[in-house]
């Protein structure tokens, strides 16, 4: 990188920086273009509870404008809870077997068309050898029909209990998803999309979009993929306005630059215009809650990819998130473990170390009476292999210098939004505004 002397502009120092770092970063970033009547369809979709199993949670629930595109938390609460974000409780009556495992990725920009990969572990991924050109957890299970990797993986939280699908018996589509009918004629995807097709006005919405066609799962996850693509495209923060040289960064922020594609190491790992690499890393995270586990499994951990590949060099590595909105999206990590952007900043200075003095109260979890959120740290044998397995070398950073890149970090802020949530949604059940 490149940078030219400070100039002071109406008293605040900034620093210009040459066209020329861009390149840098490689390729500019290329975005699907979805068409308008499409999008907005999918912005119901996305808002309607209709496609939970008990139609009383929306995509949004947990990835919502008002929270980053997240939900707040470092492990939500799905099926059995009730409200938003940290104010989101228990359901007294019928409330949820355990947290959800993992954290709730933010979905920022992932109409770029680099973005091919999904969940932490990567267990969804664009894969031009398999006959529907993805892959997907249901193997030779999985539909045709579905536009993109994204599409295909807006719609797997409805088949799970604890995400959307509900428990044993509340409802038709829970039971399908108990029996194992997923994708079969009749399945839990099949019940979903008559649901759709029997309201009028998604109905009419959809044969406007595609004329005598049947309203398919697959359409309704390609409509939410359109809108999710057209939403939440962010790549117009003061860092992209720096890049394209049409602004300057202050001062503290282009010295976290610096630090950033630096001294720091960052880049190692978030590289490119949007600040990952796409690939998978161990960096020490701290465990928190139930684990990823199957349901004949006990344990409390979460392996990673290696639940995905089967190589041991995967255990406790999770896919490398983008950057970009990173002071919206708290908390940070697969399990969430840090409520703060700093904290989260300081765990990678020294990876092992952070792990062996985190508690709990860096987190922020929703009372949940029985929840075994601290046994996986407080295994020493898990504990040990987490920190055996962290690809970070320890460095050394001044506060600083900690103040600078979290002031970088801050450039990279651009919290657009297009439609925004709807006041109401064709089936007519609650919208979490």
């Amino acid at each position: 990188m490149r940078f030219v002397a400070p100039i002071v502009a109406f008293g605040v120092v900034v620093v210009s920086i040459m066209p020329a770092a861009a390149q840098d970063l490689g390729p500019k970033p290329e975005f699907v273009e979805p068409d308008l009547d499409e999008v907005e369809l999918g912005r119901l979709l996305f808002y309607d509870p209709i496609l939970s199993g008990n139609k009383n949670i929306s995509c949004a629930t947990c990835h919502h404008p008002k929270l980053g595109t997240s939900d707040g938390l470092s492990l939500g609460i799905g099926e059995g809870g009730a409200g938003l974000g940290e104010k989101r409780k228990l359901d007294a009556e019928n409330p949820p077997e355990q947290r959800i495992p993992r954290n709730s990725p933010g979905l920022w920009n992932l109409g770029a068309t680099e973005f091919t990969t999904f969940f932490h572990d990567g267990r969804l991924e664009a894969d031009p050898t398999r006959e529907n050109g993805i892959r997907t957890p249901l193997g030779t299970h999985m539909r045709s029909g579905f536009n993109s990797a994204l599409a295909a993986q807006a719609m797997f939280p409805v088949l799970s209990p604890d995400e959307m699908a509900g428990h044993y018996s509340e409802n038709d589509v829970s039971q399908a998803v108990r029996l194992g009918l997923l994708t079969q004629e009749g399945g839990a995807w099949d019940l979903i999309a008559a649901r759709i097709a029997a309201i009028p006005e998604y109905e009419q919405r959809f044969s406007l979009i595609a004329p005598g066609d049947a309203i398919t799962f697959s359409a309704i996850a390609n409509v939410i993929a359109d809108f999710i693509a057209f939403e939440w495209r962010a790549d117009n923060s003061p860092f992209d306005l720096a890049m394209r040289g049409e602004a300057d960064l202050p001062e503290e922020a282009a010295r976290g630059m610096q630090l950033f594609y630096g001294k720091a190491g960052c880049s190692t790992c978030h590289s490119g215009w949007f600040q990952t690499d796409h690939k998978f890393h161990s960096i020490a995270m701290p465990q928190i809650g139930p684990g990823k586990a199957a349901r004949f499994e006990s344990h409390v951990r979460d392996d990673g990819r290696l639940r995905v590949t089967g190589d041991a060099e995967d255990s406790f590595a999770f896919r490398t998130p983008s950057l970009r909105n990173v002071t919206l999206t708290a908390p940070y990590g697969h399990s969430g473990a840090y409520a703060r952007l700093e904290d989260v900043v300081r765990h990678h200075l020294d990876p092992e170390g952070s792990l062996h003095t985190y508690t709990l109260e860096l987190a922020v979890l929703p009372d949940f009476p029985g929840a075994k959120d601290h046994q996986a740290f407080s295994d020493p044998e898990i504990m040990d292999a987490i920190a055996k397995s962290s690809d970070l070398p320890k460095i050394s950073l001044t506060d600083q210098e900690i103040s600078a890149l979290l002031s970088f970090l801050g450039s990279l802020e651009d919290p657009t939004e297009r439609l925004g949530v709807p006041e109401k949604v064709p089936s007519g059940l609650h919208v979490d505004q």
